[in-house]
């Protein structure tokens, strides 16, 4: 076997786009995966024509100068998308123009690496807005009280009433944060004990009638009579209905009830399976539908200062998203403008 076919064969092997230039500075060879990234005419072709971005550049003639290993970022786009690739050089000796070395470049796909990192980072300035608006206006109102206030007492009255609801907005954030976390953890977790569906709705509805009747709505429910019994955590099952209707009571504030309605049945397209649905149904102004693919993002409002007005902090769908996909189930989120809301939770069945 030829040297050209021997480097031909391993660079084949490599699982990454991969390239060998030699001291000629020429591409004497490239794997399936480069010529699908770089062209298809690249062999036998000066390096500087391909890698046209500066810093690959730099690092490709660093190494073949001194021949130490190097690496650098490489940005491409597919037509659809950016992506961005790691580009490592590493020298290989004895191959190449008169066995003079050559090196060999790979080009490893980091676009979901940075798409993590910038998550990451804007939960971090998510979490940091939402927790310094309340706090700056604490420590603006104890100063107040501190000052001007200190002897007026129905201004500290109402100074302290505004100071304990936005405490109580941090204590909810912290809560939904922690929450969120636990989920995320646990997710890749199936649960393991069978539980009633309609018990699960049945509790839900009494813990959240109290609110339902401040708010003036009826609440009412429609299920089958038998238990409806799915493999679930009944704790997050009754989280997952209890944000989904507090939600339908607090942001349909126009309507005048929010219907439960439980059925099933033995072959579920959406779960290929026998299955329960739970819809959440609300009368009230509806979502304009280009929120609705972005709702269970995390901080993500369709209308924020309406949210954060009535104590929203923008996790419980997040929460919601997180426990179905840990119950192998799926959620569905329609509405229309002036026609309601419809959230749909459908659970495979035991």
């Amino acid at each position: 076997m030829s040297t050209a076919d021997l480097i031909g064969d391993t660079l084949a092997a490599v699982p990454l786009p991969g390239v060998v230039i030699d001291q000629s500075e020429r591409i004497i060879a490239a794997n399936t995966g480069a010529l699908s990234l770089l062209g298809q005419q690249i062999v036998g072709r000066h390096f500087a024509t391909i890698l046209r971005q500066p810093q690959v550049l730099q690092v490709v003639e660093d190494s073949l100068r001194d021949r130490l290993p190097r690496s650098a970022r490489h940005l491409a786009n597919d037509g659809v998308r950016d992506i961005e690739y790691e580009v490592t050089c590493r020298y290989v000796n004895g191959i190449g123009a008169v066995n003079a070395g050559a090196l060999l470049i790979c080009f490893q796909d980091i676009t979901h690496l940075e798409q993590a990192g910038k998550m990451r980072r804007d939960f971090v300035a998510n979490v940091s807005h939402e927790l310094r608006t309340p706090l700056t206006a604490i420590m603006g109102f104890i100063e107040t009280l501190r000052g001007p206030a200190r002897d007026d007492a129905a201004a500290r009255d109402r100074f302290l009433q505004i100071m304990e609801g936005e405490a109580a907005r941090m204590n909810r954030l912290v809560g939904d944060l922690l929450s969120l976390s636990r989920v995320e953890d646990e997710e890749r977790i199936r649960p393991r004990e069978t539980v009633d569906l309609t018990g699960i709705l049945d509790s839900t509805l009494r813990s959240v009638r109290p609110l339902a009747e401040d708010a003036g709505m009826e609440l009412t429910m429609s299920a089958p009579d038998d238990p409806v019994i799915v493999t679930g955590d009944a704790d997050q099952l009754q989280q997952v209905f209890t944000n989904l209707i507090v939600n339908a009571i607090t942001y349909a504030s126009s309507g005048k009830s929010v219907h439960l309605e439980l059925t099933t049945s033995e072959r579920d397209p959406a779960v290929r399976a026998p299955a329960a649905r739970v819809r959440v149904i609300d009368k009230g102004p509806g979502i304009d539908p280009v929120h609705l693919p972005r709702l269970t993002e995390r901080f993500y409002r369709a209308d924020s200062h309406r949210s954060r007005e009535l104590g929203g902090t923008g996790l419980g769908l997040a929460i919601v998203k997180h426990i179905v996909n840990r119950h192998r189930g799926r959620l569905r989120l329609d509405s229309e403008l002036g026609e309601g809301s419809v959230f749909t939770v459908i659970l495979p069945r035991s």
